[in-house]
């Protein structure tokens, strides 16, 4: 009997003998696991490119066809658009680059201009007479007045065209209720709400005009104030300039060309500085300096014309004056580079900025004239700032004051007078009036407390000499005793041919009181008075006790120079550091020159010394 094994058992005995018979098979070397892979890759390389090569090629589509076209005519197109794009760019910029050429060729050509009316204008003053620059003057004035008068006329015709504006506005609304009351229904309502939405659109348009033309005229007027700074900034340049080289000159013909230059320049300095939009207060220091400045160069200009040498004094004056340009020069160099058109309309405005704080500047670090008598000693005393003698007295309202104006210049021959308004003078409230005569157009100011006036000025020039000195000063007392101020004494005149211009101070008791002056201007052709300014007295004159001198007038004297020759002497009350001083007031001569030499009356300390300069054009009344 067959034995049966399990088939388990009989695969693994013939695995067994299976192993047993064959032999151990060759070690194969171990390559490296990088050539391995380069080596598949390579050969799978090459099998994909058997694979693509014996892949079929398929047939393209002709809707693939067209979307590949419309691919390639969109990328043309994009390139295109690209090519435009920076065609038109580069044109743009080629356009920028032009218009700004040509602003710089416009800005260029404007200064040029500005640079050949200032010659021109320059040439003009230093050939032109004295009776021609009096016409001048006399146009200028002229022409300011025509200004203000179309500018009021302007603002009033615009207020008018405002009115009726607004009765217009309300008619058509009066108009589109009682058209909806009368027409029920939703057709009225909609010709009502249609009417309501054209007014509205055309007083939207009308406002949004005219905000946008009140800008382009803000614009205008800012770039004609800052136009007026960089004349202002080229002109005071120029002085100093000239001051810097009349310092070192030594040559007349050289001194005369350069004084020249420096009188001219004052005055067109003087002119520019009422042109700019800030208070008058902040440039009162600056004006004061440049128009002292002019009269000093005109004086020493006449003197070094008849042949006279400059005194120490006068080359004194002339090293002050560089000194106080200088400064002037570095503050408005400043502000000029500085200033933008919207730091000039907030100064339009009044609203202070970079104009207002530079002028201040000016203002608190102010610039003092040299101490020589060009219009008489102590003729600028504004100290104080309140009126003491007008406290107690009643205010007057526009009514009043022009009936004191007709009253106070009644011999003029008025025939119309008018108040324009309000103003203030030294922080005095005042009325501004307007005098209307056959001769012409005058105006005065008339303080608000009392009705005391102010200032007062005629616009006619003078011609001709037919009165003397001594006769204008009788006009010139009539006049003031007429507007009621009582023992006034001439202290000063000085004449430049046909209007001779005088200083009156108060007097009591024989003692002159310097801070209760006013100046006087007298027509020498027609012998009337076209010129006051009395703010100084009305501001400082008050009831004041009887003064004395605690040492006598032999021992103030002893305290003088002794080659100092005095010709007079008196007692006077002067405005020294602040306060009223008495003083002992001697005038007299030293080397030729004419000095004032004030020494205290109660210590014998020497306070002021005024030299006089441009005798051949004033004296001084004792």
């Amino acid at each position: 009997m067959k034995k049966e094994i399990s088939s388990g058992t009989e695969k693994a005995e013939k695995l067994t003998l299976k192993n047993a018979n064959e032999k151990p098979a060759a070690k194969k070397p171990v390559k490296s696991t990088a050539k391995k892979q380069t080596k598949k890759t390579a050969v799978k390389s090459v099998k994909g490119k058997t694979a693509k090569k014996n892949k079929p090629v398929k047939a393209v589509s002709e809707k693939k066809l067209q979307k590949q076209k419309i691919r390639e005519q969109k990328k043309l197109e994009a390139a295109k658009l690209k090519v435009e794009r920076k065609q038109k760019k580069l044109e743009k910029k080629l356009e920028h680059k032009q218009k700004r050429l040509d602003r710089i060729a416009a800005f260029k050509e404007k200064v040029a201009d500005r640079r050949e009316r200032r010659r021109e204008r320059k040439d003009m003053l230093k050939h032109e007479t004295k009776e021609a620059r009096l016409n001048r003057k006399a146009e200028e004035r002229e022409a300011k007045i025509q200004a203000r008068v179309a500018k009021r006329e302007a603002a009033v015709a615009e207020r008018q065209a405002r009115r009726e504006h607004r009765l217009k506005v309300r008619a058509e609304k009066r108009a589109n209720r009682k058209e909806r009351r009368h027409a029920p229904g939703v057709g009225g309502w909609l010709a009502a709400v249609i009417s309501l939405g054209v007014t509205t659109l055309a007083l939207g348009t009308m406002l949004t005009f005219g905000w946008l033309n009140m800008n382009g005229m803000q614009a205008d007027m800012a770039g004609i104030h800052t136009q007026s700074l960089y004349e202002l900034n080229s002109v005071v340049d120029n002085l100093d300039t000239n001051l810097a080289k009349a310092r070192v000159s030594n040559s007349s013909d050289e001194q005369v060309r350069l004084l020249s230059d420096i009188a001219i320049e004052s005055e067109m300095a003087e002119v520019i500085l009422e042109r700019l939009p800030v208070d008058s207060q902040m440039t009162q220091s600056m004006t004061d300096f440049v128009n002292k400045m002019g009269d000093s160069a005109q004086s020493m200009l006449y003197a070094v014309a008849r042949g006279d040498k400059l005194t120490d004094s006068q080359k004194a004056s002339i090293e002050y004056m560089y000194d106080c340009t200088l400064q002037m020069k570095q503050i408005i160099n400043e502000l000029t580079a500085n200033t933008s058109e919207k730091d000039m309309i907030k100064a339009m405005k009044g609203k202070g900025g970079l104009m207002y704080s530079s002028f201040d500047q000016l203002t608190n670090n102010p610039i003092e004239t040299p101490k020589e008598i060009h219009d008489g000693p102590f003729s600028d005393s504004v100290k104080k700032v309140s009126a003491k003698n007008l406290e107690a007295l009643e205010e007057i309202d526009a009514t009043k004051a022009e009936e004191l104006a007709r009253n106070y210049f009644e011999s003029y021959n008025l025939k119309d007078v008018r108040c324009t308004g309000e103003a203030i003078a030294q922080q005095l409230e005042c009325y501004n009036l307007s005098l209307t005569t056959n001769d012409g157009d005058m105006m005065a100011q008339l303080s608000k407390k009392g009705g005391k006036v102010v200032m007062f000025n005629s616009y006619k020039d003078c011609s001709a000499k037919n009165f003397s000195v001594e006769r204008c000063i009788d006009i010139a007392q009539d006049f003031l005793d007429d507007l009621g101020f009582d023992n006034m004494k001439a202290v000063w005149t000085s004449e430049n041919g046909t209007t001779c211009n005088l200083n009156f101070a108060y007097e009591q008791n024989g003692v002159i009181y310097y801070p209760d002056i006013i100046k006087v201007k007298v027509c020498e052709e027609r012998g009337i008075v076209t010129g006051m300014e009395g703010i100084s007295y009305v501001l400082n004159h008050t009831s004041r006790k009887a003064v004395k001198a605690a040492i006598s007038k032999g021992e103030a004297q002893k305290k003088l120079n002794s080659a100092f020759e005095v010709e007079t002497s008196r007692l006077a009350v002067i405005p020294h550091d602040e306060q009223e001083t008495l003083a002992y007031e001697f005038s007299g001569t030293f080397d030729g020159n004419t000095y004032y030499i004030y020494v205290d009356a109660k210590t014998g300390v020497e306070i002021e010394v005024f030299t006089v300069i441009g005798t051949k054009q004033g004296r001084a009344l004792m």
